[in-house]
């Protein structure tokens, strides 16, 4: 209850001037505040909970390593907390996966009636984009749900922004692909 009220009485700027000094109790207090949404965004490159869980760890490390340099003006506290959990979650993943290329046919054109879609929740999606292989899984996340450009993207993973829209073209293509191969087999059975 304790842990509760303060964190309805303590604004964000004064959690981070807490955390900008190394008081433990306000680095609690971010915790508690950020870690569910940060181990979402961790679950995103690595969907084992317990890797998505060291990731926000080693992420909140960084960050109170780092948090004198944290600048409000230059974004949210959130978004600061997210690319560092990225930039951890990408460190930890093979960069090779990237020089590995995939053949992917082009997909057929798809002719799945439009009630397939809305059959479709978040989890369904989820799952989908988990089966991708891990290079095009990373560029999917990094620009369709965090909303990176290729540019940004090719800098965060090495590699060149040509291959960052390569690689996203070639994750969309599996993903119909594979939605189509779902629609005839489970959750899309259109009434």
């Amino acid at each position: 209850m304790l842990r509760y009220t303060l964190l309805k009485t303590l604004t964000t700027k004064e959690i981070i001037d807490g955390c900008k000094n190394q008081k433990a109790k306000y680095q609690r207090l971010l915790v508690l505040n950020y870690s569910a949404e940060l181990i979402t965004v961790a679950r995103r490159y690595m969907p084992d909970k317990m890797y998505a869980e060291d990731i926000v760890q080693e992420a909140l490390i960084n960050a109170f390593d780092r948090f004198k340099s944290y600048d409000e003006n230059k974004g949210t506290l959130q978004n600061w907390l997210r690319k560092i959990v990225i930039n951890c979650a990408l460190k930890k993943l093979n960069k090779k996966c990237f020089e590995k290329e995939m053949y992917v046919e082009s997909p057929m054109e798809i002719t799945l009636h439009p009630s397939v879609y809305e059959k479709l929740d978040a989890e369904d999606l989820l799952r989908v984009i988990d089966t991708l292989p891990d290079g095009y899984k990373q560029v999917f996340n990094l620009y369709a749900i965090e909303g990176y450009s290729h540019k940004e993207i090719g800098n965060l993973l090495g590699i060149k922004e040509a291959s960052s829209r390569s690689n996203l073209k070639r994750a969309k293509d599996i993903l119909r692909i594979k939605i189509q191969q779902q629609n005839a087999t489970s959750w899309a059975k259109i009434v």
